[in-house]
């Protein structure tokens, strides 16, 4: 792996004798005011030290607000913050030039990312396209779609073949040498950037790779790294934590620890393979900015901060959402501010919806997977009700200014039931019990289902299983239902029209199925997630141009919808009016656009019932007397009862004037 530089430079250089005077940093802590004085000093007389100088006095004080709390403390403080700020310049030299003209485009339009013309696209690049290059060879496809951003599951460097789906990272500098090289991966982003496709890559920051050079100095007994995760002599101090850890993958490993070869217990929460991070040790903390600011010198646009609950330990706690998660998540975005300011942060939090939202903001993640959405469009396509959607939307959907949310169908990973079961009581149903119904559905074990699921992590002793299963396979399409398109369009059609950016897990575009032939290969036999991440379909594909097979009917619909949105400034942002249809089958909402007034209304609505259902004018009466539903290109009078076919769903424009 290529080696973070900046702990080897010089960071007190004296000031050369012609140099201009260098201006200091007004904070109460002298120490701070050394680090700052120090990196200054250094490389003041430098033609990029002036943007860089002017971010760093707008963003030190927060991340240095961040960053005592945890680690100001300890002695080394200084010593941490000036090795930490010359990380900072190091990565802005080493920035091209384009990337510092899109990172001062991005300053002067912060909000960019809310414009309705954002639509995601989320593949594997060898399951899509073989390689790197041959992702770069579908740019043109991407762009027919409508697509503005693009995320790659993780292309680093990783164990084969237990690595996790790429989760574990062996280098942070290198790609997959099955992918390419790790300058296709900057070509990649490059020619993405020139046709308007923004690059989205995770950041693994909660773990690494066993395999990772870190990892490997710290089972050598190396003084550095020895503390760089949390490695115990014995028992004692894994069975204090466990006492109030919950299990994550206890098909893997029981408890949250694995023992090494010499008998001693590292902390895996997730994978045996997966070391967790110390980030009470602030090295961590400098190391890992290095590699964060590395790939976002890659070209890259949006950072996946995955597992972002689980970054903190504290004894006698659960592990999970502590506020010391935060304090380091701001910190982070506190140091892209400084040296990679184009560069937004991606929530990857699958909790309770009451701690998923505190990840949000504009100094910690701007945007974030919305767990709870795609969770209850599941829900609600299994109960054919919209209640607990319809609460959601109307309690949970509000973000702060200058966020959004990513919504999305399924993903990578499995589907959980992250609903809230205070929300669900209020509605008569109990938490346990439900997602006990949920589970059989969507595995097939309840009567009369059309979904074709596989259980993932299913636990006997707490009744906890989550789904594994391409969206087109759980929407019934595998088993022939002849309603599977119309539910597949009716997800995806939420996505696109709720606020926020929808992202498409590519594939389902033109339906892909299940693949059962996961079960053959050894490195992914355990896991069945590998189920819905099937290679791309080379008939399925083509037959997306063909509107007489079920793959040209989902790419058709989906094609129309995306390109409907990309017209319909009301969809841009975030906020969204619940409408109560009064039908327990008919989900509403207004979209109005951010900044627009009510005469900019669209009324979505969308039944999740496979019979017709009907809205009652007296529901409409507040709506102008006619109105053009813009998915069917065909009007409505909306003095009159509203009748849906089955699973359809309208986008009415009621704009008046």
């Amino acid at each position: 792996m290529a080696k973070n530089t900046s702990s080897t430079l010089n960071v007190a250089a004296p000031v050369p004798a012609a140099a201009a005077p260098v201006a200091t940093f007004d904070h109460p802590d002298v120490r701070v005011q050394r680090a700052h004085a120090a990196v200054a000093a250094a490389h003041a007389r430098d033609p990029l030290w002036p943007d860089f100088a002017r971010r760093l006095q707008q963003h030190l004080g927060t991340l240095v607000g961040e960053l005592a709390p945890l680690y100001g403390h300890r002695p080394d403080f200084e010593a941490f913050l000036s090795r930490l700020l010359l990380t900072c310049w190091t990565s802005w030299h080493a920035r091209a030039a384009d990337l510092r003209s899109l990172d001062a485009r991005r300053e002067a339009e912060p909000d960019w990312f809310q414009s309705h013309r954002m639509v995601g696209g989320v593949c594997y690049a060898d399951l899509y396209g073989g390689n790197l290059r041959g992702i770069e060879a579908q740019i043109p496809y991407f762009k027919s779609l409508g697509l503005t951003y693009l995320h790659l599951m993780p292309p680093f460097l990783c164990p084969e073949p237990h690595n996790d789906g790429g989760y574990a990272v062996s280098s942070y500098r290198d790609v997959k040498p099955s992918l390419g090289h790790i300058d296709d991966l900057r070509r990649l982003a490059q020619k993405l950037r020139d046709e308007g496709i923004s690059l989205v890559l995770d950041f693994v920051f909660n773990h690494t790779s066993d395999e990772h050079e870190w990892a490997r100095a710290a089972l050598a007994g190396d003084p550095r790294h020895k503390d760089f995760f949390y490695i115990f002599e014995g028992r004692e101090q894994p069975d204090a934590y466990e006492r109030t850890l919950r299990e994550i993958f206890p098909d893997e490993h029981p408890g949250a620890f694995s023992p090494l070869p010499d008998n001693r217990w590292v902390w895996t929460t997730f994978h045996s393979y997966q070391w967790d991070l110390n980030y009470a040790n602030p090295d961590v903390f400098d190391a890992m900015a290095g590699e964060m600011l590395a790939i976002a010198n890659l070209g890259v646009e949006f950072l996946r901060m995955d597992a972002v609950a689980f970054i903190w330990k504290r004894l006698g706690t659960s592990c999970e959402n502590l506020p010391e998660a935060h304090q380091l998540l701001r910190a982070y975005n506190a140091v892209a501010r400084i040296a990679a300011p184009a560069m937004l942060f991606k929530s990857e939090a699958i909790v309770h919806p009451d701690d998923v939202v505190k990840y949000i903001d504009p100094a910690e993640c701007q945007i974030s997977y919305n767990p709870l959405q795609m969770a209850l469009l599941w829900n609600t396509l299994a109960t054919r009700e919209v209640n607990m959607l319809q609460k959601a939307l109307a309690e949970r959907h509000h973000l702060p200014a200058h966020t959004a949310w990513v919504n999305y169908v399924r993903s990578h990973d499995d589907i959980g039931w992250t609903f809230a079961d205070e929300d669900a009581i209020q509605l008569g149903i109990h938490g346990f019990d439900h997602r006990t119904f949920l589970n059989r559905f969507y595995v097939n074990r309840y009567p009369g289902s059309f979904a074709r699921g596989v259980p993932f992590q299913d636990n006997p002793a707490t009744g906890d299983c989550r789904i594994s299963g391409t969206a087109a396979s759980l929407c019934g399409l595998e088993q022939g239902d002849p309603h599977a398109v119309a539910r597949m369009l009716l997800l995806y059609g939420v996505a696109l029209s709720s606020g926020g950016i929808p992202l498409i897990y590519l594939g389902d575009e033109f339906g892909a199925l299940n693949d059962m032939g996961y079960l053959q290969d050894p490195g992914k036999a355990g896991d069945s997630r590998w189920v819905h991440r099937p290679a791309r379909d080379p008939v399925r594909f083509e037959q997306r141009l063909d509107p007489a097979t079920d793959a040209g009917r989902i790419f058709a619909g989906l094609s129309h919808l995306i390109r409907l949105r990309q017209h319909l400034p009301s969809f841009g942002g975030g906020r969204l009016t619940p409408f109560w249809s009064d039908n327990p089958a008919v989900l509403g909402y207004l979209r109005h656009g951010e900044g627009q007034t009510g005469g900019g209304n669209i009324l979505v609505l969308a039944n999740f019932s496979e019979k017709e259902q009907v809205v009652a004018a007296r529901v409409l009466s507040g709506m102008p007397g006619a109105a053009a539903d813009l998915i069917g290109q065909n009007g409505h009078d909306l003095r009159s009862d509203l009748t849906l076919a089955p699973y359809q769903m309208v986008w009415l424009d009621c704009r008046r004037g």
